[in-house]
């Protein structure tokens, strides 16, 4: 089942490159039947009005109570490319708004 979340904004905490935790907006999460994974695309909210968002992306690992998860970096190129894709998509449909 995919769980697709728009424009509700959910917020997740994520530790960045320095250690530091960070509160990010979730712009979508998808799962891929290919890597039988789910994927969640993120970013930093506060991004000045025109502002390029940086997007960032992460492998998510359920949790074994079902109960949300734990991000874990993507590492193979197959699985980049298929997350661009469906950055390339999600650009696609938002732009047009």
């Amino acid at each position: 089942m995919a769980h697709e979340h728009e424009h509700d904004h959910e917020h997740i905490v994520a530790v960045d490159e320095f250690g530091n935790e960070q509160v990010y907006a979730v712009l979508y999460t998808f799962d891929s039947e290919d890597f039988d994974r789910s994927y969640v695309l993120y970013y930093k909210e506060g991004a000045a009005e025109g502002e390029e968002v940086e997007i960032f992306a992460s492998a998510v690992v359920p949790a074994e109570d079902g109960e949300g998860g734990e991000l874990v970096p993507i590492e193979t190129d197959e699985e980049w490319d298929m997350v661009e894709e469906v950055l390339n998509t999600l650009d696609a449909e938002f732009g047009e708004e």
